[in-house]
Order: C-alpha cells, then structure tokens, then sequence
C-alpha cells in the first residue's frame, strides 16, 4: 500500500502539489475561524439558576427556595447532575447537562421548568438563569481612574453607562460591574416619632412605594387642542421623599420627614476591590459568551472602551485590570517563533550534510502544511487553539522535523547509491 503510495506521488506530482495547497488554504481558513483561547474549557456544560431574596438567613433560603427548584428542576432530559447551595439572601443551583448538549437547548430546557417551579416560592422571588459563559470566560477585567470622583458615583457611571455599552459587544454574554456603593434613599425611622403618630411600618413602606410612580390620566379636549393629563411622581432627590405624606393625624397629613430622616447612602457590600493597595476602585469583568473566540472578543471590547471613554467624565479614564490577549497572544507567538526556529535549523542542517537545497525545500513545504493539518483537525473537533493545544503542536513540529530528516536523507542515500549502480553497470 506504502509502495503504492509513494509510486502514485512520483508519477502525479502535480496532483501532490495542489493536495499540499488546497490543505495548507484549509489550514489558513481553520486558523481565522478556530477559536482562540489561552486556557482550556475544562468546565462542565452547565446552567446556573440564580435567585436573589435578600435580608433571609441560609437556612430560610436553602428550605423555601433552593430546595423547591432542585427537586422540580430534576426529570430535565439528559441532566447529569443537579447542585444547590445556599447563602445569606442569595441562592445558587447548578444543573449540569451532558457534554454534548446544546448549551442553548439547555437553557430553554430549564427556563420551561421554571415557570412550573416559580408557583412554590415566596411571593416576589423570581428565579433568574446566569449568563450564558463558562468558569473560563472571565476574559477582561478593568477599572475606572477617576480621581477625586466619589466611589458611588463611580459606581453609577459603571452601571448606568459603561456596562450597557459593553454589553452590546458581539460575544460579551455579561459586564458584572465591582466596587463602589450603589446608590440609595435609606429612611432612618423613629419609633418614638412612629408611635406618636400610631404610624406602622408597613404604611411607611406602601406610601413610598406607591409615591414613587407616575399614573396616567385621559385625555380632553379643549379649544381645539387636545390635553393628556398624567401624574409625574418618580423621585428626584431626598426632598421629594421628605414630603410624602403617609397618613392623616388629627386632619394633618403625617409626612416621612416627621417620623424619621432620610440620607443618601450605598447598599449592603460583602466585599471590597482594591488596587494594588492603593485604595477602592469600581469597575467591571467581561464574561465572554459559550464557543466565542476569546482574542476577538477582547479586540472588540476594547474599541469600544475607547469609544465609551469619550463621553466619560473629564479626568475619568479606563484601566486594564487583567487582560487575558496577552497570554494568547505570547502563546501564538510562541508557535510561530518555534517554527520559524526548525525551519531554519532544518534547513540548514540539509544544506551542511547533503548539499542539496531540493531536499532542505521538501522539509520546509512539509512544516507548514503539517502544521495546517492540526488546525484542520481541531477546527473539525470542535477543540479551541489554547496553550495546551499549541504547546502540542509546537513539540509535534520537533518530531514532523525528524521524520523529514529521516525520510529526506534515506532517500537521498537511496537514490544516490542506484545511480552509483547504474553507473557501475555502464
């Protein structure tokens, strides 16, 4: 068969050649479209239910919310296992799917099964799917440097500006944004005050709530023109708060700031980011959708931080907290170093022991199409271009460097020695 082989090549070099070109043209194609990655997707094929209910202990969470979903979220096709965990107000369920679901099958899958589970929660609990990424798609962090800025001004600039812009990235599932304060109206409430007016705190709480909105009217007509009436009532500022009125006491309206004071403050943090030492910083980690191409992703993310940055307060600019491009692209570099190095190497060897330049060119066509090869391969699997694929390719471009060697010099020897032959015989 080998002999067979190698006959056909001898005979029909042409049809070798354009083999070789077409490879090395699907190669190139397999290279622009495999996804690059600097680490390997190791991850499980999962989906993560995330439910929020704050101000609940660990034991209140994991009895009346995880446990509901974990038991009715059991019975979805081809799920592997089921995880829940609980914590102070937040609750976590992990629905790994075999490896080779659809990750997007799968969350319509769960999604189905959560209108059914809702019913058994608590009043206002809503259950929520996690991003569509993986453990491995934290792909950029960064920060805003912003001096003199106040850390929850900076925190609303992140949520209410830079993150939704981010967001509109191709291949960006989320931007969770880190740091700051988030901004809030929080009402310090006298009970003294409350008991005086015999004022509950379930009136305070629905006379905020209810203040905190716009109705609509109709319309009427009046000289020919018409009128919509509508009742503007969203808060503005802490004032607007203050003056809500609550109840009647004694025929005068009771309004918050007689039983209490209200102050702009942040919400409850668990944690802090801080930079180097050098104090708190606000900003946010792109996770990178599921199969997306890390490197362009990254690209993108970061042309459109440089847009984003123009309309940023004046002294306000961004910082790259963790960028993981560079370790992509050193690993490409590195590939490219390593066959440029045997390619040379080879080449010269050849030229030093055989004098012969056709043969050193055969080793040299045969690295890069080999190499075109691989790409081929784990485009056709489905394996993204990471370090441990490229560390492979680049020490299976020693062993292709050996096999060339060999298989050059043999022939090379081989056909030397039939022309001594021939000659001999003449």
């Amino acid at each position: 068969m080998v002999k067979k082989l190698i006959t056909f090549s001898l005979k029909n070099r042409f049809v070798v050649l354009l083999i070789s070109a077409c490879l090395f043209g699907w190669g190139i194609y397999s290279v622009q479209q495999n996804p690059i990655d600097a680490i390997p997707d190791l991850s499980e094929n999962q989906v993560i239910v995330f439910t929020e209910w704050m101000g609940r202990s660990p034991q209140v969470i994991e009895s009346q919310v995880t446990y509901p979903l974990v038991s009715n979220l059991q019975g979805i096709p081809k799920v592997k296992n089921i995880r829940g965990a609980s914590m102070f107000g937040m609750s976590f369920v992990y629905i790994v799917f075999e490896d080779d679901v659809d990750i997007y099958w799968a969350r319509t899958r769960v999604l189905e099964r959560l209108n059914y589970a809702q019913r058994l929660l608590p009043q206002n609990v809503v259950p929520t799917l996690g991003p569509d990424g993986t453990g491995v798609g934290h792909v950029f962090w960064y920060h805003l440097d912003a001096n003199g800025m106040d850390l929850g001004e900076q925190r609303a600039l992140q949520d209410w500006y830079v993150k939704f812009a981010l967001q509109t990235v191709p291949g960006v599932a989320e931007v969770a944004s880190f740091g700051g304060f988030e901004k809030q109206y929080q009402l310090v409430l006298d009970p003294l005050k409350m008991q005086y007016y015999n004022v509950s705190m379930m009136e305070v709480m629905n006379a905020v709530k209810t203040n905190n909105n716009d109705v609509g009217g109709r319309k009427f007509e009046m000289s020919n023109m018409s009128y919509i009436v509508r009742g503007l009532g969203y808060i503005k500022n802490i004032k607007d708060v203050e003056d809500i009125a609550i109840k009647n006491y004694n025929s005068v309206p009771v309004k918050v700031k007689d039983i209490g004071s209200i102050q702009m403050g942040g919400d409850l943090r668990l944690g802090i980011f801080d930079e180097n030492g050098n104090g708190e910083v606000v900003g946010g980690i792109v996770v990178m959708r599921y199969g997306e191409n890390a490197d362009k992703v990254i690209t993108a993310v970061k042309e459109k931080m440089k847009e984003v940055e123009k309309g940023l307060p004046e002294g306000v600019t961004f910082k790259t907290s963790y960028d993981r491009s560079e370790l992509i692209e050193k690993a490409i570099e590195s590939v490219k170093g390593t066959l440029i190095e045997e390619m040379i190497a080879v080449s010269i060897i050849v030229l030093l022991f055989l004098f012969h330049w056709r043969s050193a060119l055969i080793i040299l066509i045969q690295l890069p199409i080999s190499v075109s090869i691989g790409f081929i391969l784990l485009e056709a699997f489905g394996i993204s271009s990471n370090i441990m694929s490229l560390t492979g390719i680049a020490l299976a471009i020693g062993v292709v460097v050996d096999d060339g060697i060999v298989m050059v010099e043999n022939a090379y020897r081989t056909i030397s020695e039939k022309q001594e032959e021939m000659d001999n015989n003449q």
